[in-house]
């Protein structure tokens, strides 16, 4: 296992912190791959003395920054001859906080949650390729069950500073629409790396236990709720095991281009027109996906908006 290598994105708190303990326990090599090193080299310290993995590297990472994702992914490729597992974690959401842009002037939430996984799965393809079993995963959530609102439809408008209105924003519904563009990218980089040998898949996350410190950032009036939710939400383990399930389990070896429920259900694209009780099914299941997701003219901007804005083509 010392010759199988993973990067988690966030790996210093959640989910990220949970998988990379488990990756750890397992033998891998793991990457974390963190923002702010300094406040994540306590979390690597005790991760390294829990699971008596001395494998486990910690490096500096901005999802939400090309800069940072280019510096990191030179300085991988220096370090280590491939990659087994891309694993990106690492998300925006603060729910009621207002309009931020990342250090490339675009919208902080899509910066993190879709471009930021672009750029790094593009930079570190060669990698990937060198593996005899490449996976990639993305963390999605549940909320792009919202999509089921037939009138719904991702909001581009908000990308850049001078074609938004801040009043108008939300938080909230740019993260909705940021984690359903990233399952049309998931589809869509299935499709341009199927010939590598590269699966790329997508779990949906229902939530999962939050620390206290991510609770903190939420505003007063939404941390109440928050904590209301938290009670419910599965622990961050359960969905660490579910990476760990779809990144290495044989059975979903030649799974490529799929979104997964909290079950390890391959979920499907719902039915169009649906009577009162697939909506309810929908809607309260986990079954089934918005059939938007399968929008062609949307997937197609969503593509080149991260060509453009990120400045990379497949390498």
């Amino acid at each position: 296992m010392q010759e199988k290598i993973v990067i988690i994105t966030g790996a210093n708190s959640g989910i990220g912190k949970a998988a990379t303990i488990q990756f750890a326990k397992a033998g891998y090599t793991v990457v974390m791959a963190c923002r702010n090193f300094e406040k994540s080299r306590q979390m690597w310290e005790e991760i390294t003395t829990e699971t008596g993995n001395k494998s486990i590297d910690l490096m500096t990472l901005d999802t939400s920054s090309s800069d940072s994702i280019r510096t990191f992914a030179t300085a991988f490729k220096n370090k280590y001859e491939k990659l087994d597992i891309l694993i990106h974690n690492a998300a925006y959401f603060n729910h009621g906080h207002p309009y931020q842009l990342s250090t490339d002037g675009i919208e902080l939430t899509f910066a993190t949650n879709l471009f930021g996984p672009y750029l790094l799965s593009m930079q570190l393809h060669e990698s990937l390729k060198k593996s005899d079993d490449p996976r990639i995963l993305h963390a999605g959530s549940n909320i792009i069950k919202n999509f089921f609102n037939p009138g719904l439809k991702i909001d581009f408008d908000h990308l850049r500073e001078e074609n938004t209105t801040k009043k108008s924003f939300s938080v909230y519904n740019s993260y909705r629409d940021s984690k359903m563009a990233l399952w049309m990218l998931t589809m869509k980089l299935a499709e341009e790396f199927q010939n590598d040998g590269i699966k790329v898949n997508m779990l949906e996350i229902n939530g999962a236990k939050m620390s206290k410190e991510t609770l903190r950032k939420f505003k007063p009036r939404f941390r109440v709720i928050a904590v209301i939710q938290n009670l419910f939400f599965p622990t961050t383990e359960t969905m660490a095991e579910n990476y760990y399930e779809i990144c290495t389990s044989d059975r979903f070896k030649d799974t490529n281009g799929k979104l997964f429920n909290h079950k390890l259900g391959i979920m499907q694209p719902a039915q169009n027109n649906p009577d009162f009780k697939a909506q309810f099914t929908q809607l309260f299941g986990i079954e089934v996906y918005p059939n938007y997701a399968h929008d062609p003219e949307t997937i197609e901007k969503v593509w080149q908006l991260c060509v453009e804005l990120t400045q990379n083509q497949r390498m």
